[in-house]
């Protein structure tokens, strides 16, 4: 039997990266650290403007990773366990945690900042040009 899936219609050419992006989002289940995503005021170009904010009390910049991989945002967090200490209670454990936010073509990272435990990153896509081009058709004899 043949799975149907919203990207079968034939009409629809490429979309098969698409289609593997949904289902691996789908089956990521992790909610630490919890984050925010906030739309801010269009930009002068016309284009989206985002915020993501990750909150990541406890961890400084340089325990922080925040790259672009292909079409994916990463950002890593890792503390390292200080063996020196003798806790008595222990409710605060170091962790670490990758988290993944898949981007739309044209969208670009604008910068981060971390202010106060929370860690913000801004995103924007500008409106894209409107290209129309003109396909010429071959006629063979």
């Amino acid at each position: 039997m043949t799975r149907m899936t919203p990207f079968s219609n034939p009409l629809l050419l490429g979309f098969d990266t698409m289609e593997k992006t949904l289902e691996r989002v789908a089956k990521s289940g992790d909610s630490y650290p919890p984050y925010n995503i906030e739309r801010l005021a269009s930009g002068e170009n016309g284009g989206h403007r985002l915020r993501i904010t990750l909150a990541v009390a406890g961890f400084a910049e340089s325990d922080l990773d925040v790259s672009i991989e292909e079409n994916q945002l990463v950002v890593r967090g890792k503390q390292v366990d200080d063996g020196e200490r003798d806790f008595l209670h222990r409710g605060i454990a170091a962790r670490q945690f990758q988290r993944i936010f898949v981007l739309a073509d044209g969208m670009r990272v604008t910068g981060a900042a971390l202010t106060n435990g929370l860690l913000a990153i801004d995103l924007d896509r500008p409106e894209p040009e409107r290209l129309v081009k003109k396909i010429n058709i071959l006629v063979k004899d």
